[in-house]
């Protein structure tokens, strides 16, 4: 290797290591900062609300494990006092009977309640991660604009999940050992008040040390649950992606990225660990402190002859069993604060309301003719940034209407709006008649049909894919839809045919298939308003002739929308509107605006320019 080879390799590795070195600077999902709310923790809880017989049956199996809790180190203090010390053996043999006996019950309910607190657990977060669904099912199209893919599947799943163990296990043990704490110390002092004061005096302490730490392990855990959301959207972006990548040769700079990303998740999550790991400690160390000063104070009451011994090792017991569910509750707080971060993530979706939506007085639109008129429509996606301005025109039942223009001057708005992916910021659009801003958006979008360009194919088959468009279609009516788009030929040839598996994203077909696929879906689901965006313009040129065919006989009485750039989609269209900047600057037919001389000319002319 020459001299200069080598100063480059050792110039490209100290480049990477600089940019792994170099911090992370985010930019999609932004931190939630919140103090600690309990009516954040109060919503959580209500989720609980539809199982009272589970948490019913969950709290009695715990009294099973207090009952043991609050008698055994009373009966070994009294087996001590009056059998051991007095000699007596069938008093010790009875004693012990009955300490079995509580030990047995103990492990019953202990297995019970697991049993009931996991189920209790599942139902909660299943019922949780269901209303999250459905809730972003429903939301607008600009929140799905404005977040990545990835960022909304780890709120629907990973947040979710971050949850099973506060609801499985933190809610019903928490209040369990609320009443353990409150039963201990009440019989504490009333064994010997004096006892106690000595030997809780360092709890206040623990909570004043314990309460520093809150703050920073809710924003550490947040900081954690961010950092992850934005590992998986960029997984997922990277994937689909995976191909232009590959193109492009940028795998290594792809995975510097990523290594700078999971760099800084684990710092993250070992920064929150550092913050959480004091807890456990913190409480040994407390009971530690107070089981010292019981037998230091102990001794000192037994040498009085103030306690007796059993009191003192059922005092011992007591203690120890008070800085248990102490303990517990440490780490059910911590569960709390690890909760609180995945809850204010998944609030804050729940929370978004959708920007298009029925209104209280919404109607059902009728079966439609097809009439579409735009009255004066103007819209803009965000402050200051226009995309159509005083659009106005009327498509009659029947026609087809092709918009045109350069990329940018409003086409995909104009059927973005139509379909009510978004309202109009002025104006209204009407659909024989009725403005679509006053009918429910299923009466609506049920009677249109939309052919993307980047069409989408679910894994499963063919047929299942097709019939996507109308569920309740038979086996014959799927294949006459794909006839009529000249899909059925290819279809044919494949291995199962209509039953051929055609996995994610329909990777075991080409372009123009799934385009076909996705036209036969459209034409099944048999709408009154057609919309065509771009739809032919990953297809070959003898494959857009048959689907053309085809389209001219399936048009026919049905209102349709073509968005192309292609002459043959357009160049038989009952009108044609020409959109610049946002608005219509020429409309008329193929042969009207070729003789017009004017704008639309000029792109047709320039279109047979680049293809000759």
């Amino acid at each position: 290797m020459s001299v200069n080879a080598k100063e480059q390799v050792r110039s490209e590795a100290s480049n990477r290591e600089e940019l792994l070195r170099a911090p992370f600077i985010y930019r999609d999902d932004e931190a939630l900062e919140k103090s600690f709310q309990f009516t954040l923790m109060k919503r959580l809880a209500s989720y609980m609300r539809p199982y009272p017989g589970l948490m019913a049956a969950a709290f009695c199996a715990t009294l099973g494990n207090l009952a043991v809790t609050l008698i055994a180190p009373y009966l070994v203090g009294r087996t001590i006092d009056t059998a051991i010390a007095h000699h007596r053996v069938h008093a010790l043999l009875a004693y012990g009977a009955i300490l079995i006996g509580l030990y047995l019950l103990n492990f019953a309910a202990s297995s019970f309640r697991i049993y009931l607190t996991n189920q209790l657990g599942q139902r909660v977060i299943q019922g949780l991660r269901r209303e999250l669904f459905v809730h972003v099912q429903g939301l607008s199209s600009d929140f799905f604009d404005a977040r990545p893919a990835g960022s909304i599947l780890v709120r629907i799943l990973n947040d979710v999940n971050s949850l099973q163990d506060l609801f499985t296990n933190g809610v019903i043990n928490s209040i369990t050992n609320l009443f353990t704490l409150i039963g201990i110390i009440a019989i504490m002092f009333s064994l010997n008040w004096q006892l106690s004061i000595v030997t809780l005096v360092v709890v206040p302490f623990m909570f004043m040390l314990s309460l520093r730490l809150t703050i920073q392990i809710r924003r550490a855990w947040q900081q954690v649950r961010l950092r992850l959301s934005r590992i998986n959207a960029h997984l997922a972006e990277g994937i689909q992606g995976m191909r232009v990548t590959e193109s492009y040769v940028r795998q290594d700079e792809n995975q510097m990225f990523f290594e700078k990303m999971n760099r800084d998740y684990m710092a993250t999550f070992l920064r929150a660990q550092r913050w959480s790991i004091p807890f456990g400690p913190l409480v040994d160390l407390t009971g530690a402190l107070g089981s010292a000063l019981l037998f230091w104070y102990g001794v000192h009451l037994l040498h009085n002859g103030v306690v007796t011994v059993g009191l003192l090792v059922a005092f011992a017991n007591y203690l120890g069993n008070f800085w248990t569910p102490i303990g517990q509750l440490g780490q059910v707080y911590n569960q709390i604060l690890v909760a609180m971060a995945s809850s204010e993530r998944i609030f804050q979706y729940l929370d978004t309301q959708a920007n298009v939506v029925d209104r209280d007085d919404a109607i059902a639109l009728p079966p439609i003719k097809g009439k579409v008129e735009f009255r004066s429509v103007g819209f803009s996606y965000e402050e200051g940034r226009r995309a159509l301005s005083d659009v106005s025109f009327e498509a009659l039942p029947g026609q087809t209407v092709a918009l045109v223009g350069h990329t940018g001057a409003g086409k995909s708005t104009v059927i973005n709006l139509l379909a009510r992916f978004y309202d109009p910021t002025e104006g209204s659009i009407l659909v024989d008649g009725k403005d679509i801003a006053k009918v429910s958006l299923d009466s609506l979008r049920s009677q249109i049909g939309i052919v993307l360009q980047d069409t989408f194919i679910f894994s499963g088959t063919i047929m299942d894919n097709i019939r996507y468009g109308n569920p309740a279609a038979s086996d014959e009516e799927v294949k006459a839809a794909a006839r009529a788009v000249y899909a059925h030929e290819f279809i044919e040839n494949l291995p199962e045919g209509y039953h051929t598996e055609v996995r994610e994203r329909g990777s075991r077909l080409s372009q123009g298939q799934r385009q076909l696929i996705s036209f036969a879906r459209a034409i099944l689901a048999d709408p009154r308003i057609l919309i065509l965006d771009e739809a032919t313009a990953s297809i070959d040129t003898y494959t857009e002739h048959l689907i053309q065919k085809g389209l001219n006989v399936l048009l026919e009485g049905r209102t349709a929308f073509v968005v192309a750039h292609r002459l043959s989609t357009i160049r038989d269209a009952h009108q044609i509107l020409v959109f610049d900047g946002g608005r219509i600057v020429e409309r008329g037919t193929h042969a009207q605006l070729m003789a017009h001389g004017g704008y639309y000319y000029d792109l047709v002319a320039a279109q047979y320019k680049f293809l000759a």
